[in-house]
C-alpha cells in the first residue's frame, strides 16, 4: 500500500486538535496500521502523546528551524513503511509569525503536498461555524481543506445543524463530531497538557480517546481522503549506525522529557551511545563521556531533585573534571545553585551561581534566533543557531561574572540581558531549545567534545 498522509489543524490553540490527533493516531494503529506521528512547531508534550498513541517514534516539522530541504528530507526518511503519516499542527491553522502567516501549519501542509483536516471548536455556536469554515476556504486557496470535525459538541440538535450548514455553504463534508469531554482526560499545565511521563491514567486515556474518535469520527471516509504521498528512497540515506565509541548520557525522568527524537537520532549518527539516566532515582552519574540535560519541568520534581545528594554532587564534580555537558532550559536550572518554590529553597546540582524562581505568567514564549559571539565548545562564533523558549522560569540570582554569557539573542529573551548561553569550560547550558535537523552542527560537535575529553579524536 502507498503511504497516505493527512494535516489535523484548528481554527486556535485549543481547538481540540491534540484529541483528534492522538485518538486518530491511536484508532488507526489499533487497526493494525502502521502511523508515522508528525508534530509541527516546536513541541514536545504533543508529540510525546503521539507518540505513544502510535507506538512508535513521533517527529517535528518546523519551517522556522529547519530549511525546506530538511523538512521533506525529514518526511521522506521516516515515513518510509508507514500507511499513514497523521502531522498534527499547532495553534491556529494561519498562525505564523507575521501578519503574512510565515511558517504557519497552513504553510507546511502546502509545502508538504497534505490535505487538511479542519477541526473546529463549536462551543455556543451554530451556523458560524460555516462562515469559519468558508473563510479558512478562501483566506488562502492552495489550501486542501477536505474534511470538518466538529469538537465541544453539546446536543445532537447542534451537531446537525452545523452539519448542514457547514455542507450547504463551503462544500467541505463534516467527517465527525466530538462531544464535550471529562475535563480530566487530557490534564493541564501551563499553555497545554502535562507530559504523559508524568500522568498515571495514560492507557485510560488512550482508550477513552480511541473509544470516542471511533463513535464519533467516520474513519473510513478520513482514510479515504488522505493524500498518497510519494517517498522517493533516494532521498533516504540508510546508512548503518557508526560504531559507538561515546557514552552520552541523557536525563529522561519525570523531570527532564524535553528531547526531540531527531536530538537523540542525531548523537547516534555522530558516534554516541546514549545511556540513559533517572536525576531523581540513580545515585550517581554513570561511567560517561558526555551529559546532554533536555528540558522539562524540574520545579515539579525539586524536592525529589534536592534529596537526591549523591546524583547532584556526582554531577558537580563530572562538571569540574571537564566533562562536556549540554543543558537546555530545565536542564539550566538543574545546573543552578537552586530553585526558590513557594518561599522554600531546594538546592540543585550547583554547576552555576545562578538562584531561579518560578512565575505564573511566562517569561519567554516562541522562537528565538541566537548569535554566537564568543568562544565555546560546540558552535563557532559567528554561527546563527535558531531555537526556541518556553519557561516560567526567572532569575532570581546571578553572579555576574562567574559564567560567560556567549550567545547575543537576535530573537527572543534569553537567559539576561538580552544574553544567552552560560558556559565554563565543557559545560553549556541556555534556555534556547535546539533541533537537530535545524542545527545539524550541534550533534558532531557535542560528540567530538566528548572524544576529546577522552582522548579519542
Amino acid at each position: 500500500m502507498q503511504t497516505r498522509g493527512i494535516t489535523v489543524a484548528g481554527l486556535a490553540g485549543g481547538s481540540g486538535k491534540s484529541v483528534v490527533s492522538v485518538g486518530l493516531t491511536a484508532a488507526l494503529a489499533r487497526q493494525g496500521k502502521k502511523v508515522v506521528p508528525f508534530k509541527k512547531g516546536p513541541d514536545y508534550i504533543d508529540a510525546g502523546w503521539l507518540q505513544l498513541a502510535a507506538g512508535r517514534k513521533c517527529y517535528n516539522l518546523d519551517p522556522f528551524l529547519m530549511s525546506g530541504e530538511a523538512l521533506h528530507r525529514s518526511l521522506q526518511r521516516h515515513g518510509q513503511g508507514a500507511d499513514v503519516v497523521i502531522l498534527e499542527g499547532n495553534r491556529g491553522l494561519f498562525d505564523g509569525v507575521n501578519a503574512d502567516g510565515g511558517y504557519s501549519t497552513a504553510d507546511l501542509a502546502v509545502a508538504l503536498g497534505l490535505p487538511v483536516l479542519l477541526v473546529v471548536n463549536c462551543t455556543k455556536t451554530t451556523r458560524t461555524v460555516a462562515a469559519m469554515v468558508l473563510g479558512c476556504l478562501r483566506f488562502d486557496e492552495r489550501l486542501d481543506i477536505r474534511g470538518v470535525i466538529l469538537n465541544q459538541i453539546a446536543t445532537e440538535r447542534q451537531r446537525l445543524l452545523i452539519t448542514e450548514a457547514v455542507e450547504r455553504y463551503t462544500g467541505v463534508p463534516v467527517l465527525g463530531a466530538i462531544p464535550r469531554l471529562r475535563r480530566d482526560i487530557f490534564p493541564m499545565r501551563h499553555l497545554g497538557m502535562i507530559p504523559h511521563q508524568e500522568y498515571d491514567g495514560t492507557a485510560e486515556a488512550l482508550d477513552f480517546l480511541v473509544a470516542t474518535v471511533s463513535a464519533g469520527l467516520d474513519l473510513d471516509r478520513i482514510d479515504a481522503l488522505m493524500e498518497p504521498i510519494h517517498l522517493d528512497r533516494s532521498l533516504v540515506t540508510d546508512a548503518p549506525l557508526p560504531p559507538a565509541d561515546v557514552r552520552i548520557g541523557i536525563l529522561q525522568d519525570a523531570a527532564f522529557q524535553f528531547y526531540y527524537s531527531e536530538n537523540l537520532e542525531a548523537l547516534q549518527r555522530a558516534g554516541a551511545e546514549l545511556v540513559f539516566v533517572n536525576a531523581l532515582q540513580d545515585r550517581e552519574l554513570p561511567e560517561l563521556d558526555g551529559l546532554y540535560i533536555g528540558g522539562g519541568f524540574p520545579e515539579t520534581s525539586a524536592r525529589e531533585l534536592a534529596a537526591n545528594h549523591g546524583f547532584r554532587d556526582s554531577v558537580r564534580r563530572a562538571a569540574a573534571e571537564g566533562m562536556p555537558i549540554y543543558a537546555e532550559c530545565g536542564g539550566l536550572i538543574y545546573l543552578g545553585e537552586s530553585i526558590l518554590l513557594d518561599g522554600r529553597e531546594y538546592p540543585l546540582a550547583g554547576v552555576f551561581p545562578v538562584r531561579f524562581g518560578m512565575s505564573k505568567k511566562p517569561q519567554a514564549h516562541g522562537y528565538s534566533v541566537c548569535r554566537v559571539e564568543k568562544d565555546n565548545p560546540y558552535y563557532p562564533v559567528g554561527t546563527e543557531v535558531r531555537g526556541h523558549e518556553f519557561r516560567y522560569s526567572t532569575v532570581l540570582h546571578w553572579r555576574e561574572g562567574e559564567a560567560e554569557l556567549v550567545l547575543g539573542m537576535v530573537r527572543g529573551k534569553g537567559f539576561v540581558g538580552g544574553r544567552d548561553g552560560l558556559c565554563r569550560g565543557n559545560v553549556f547550558a541556555l534556555y534556547t531549545h535546539v533541533h537537530a535537523d535545524g542545527t545539524p552542527e550541534w550533534a558532531p560537535a557535542l560528540v567530538e567534545r566528548c572524544r576529546r575529553w577522552r582522548g579519542r579524536g
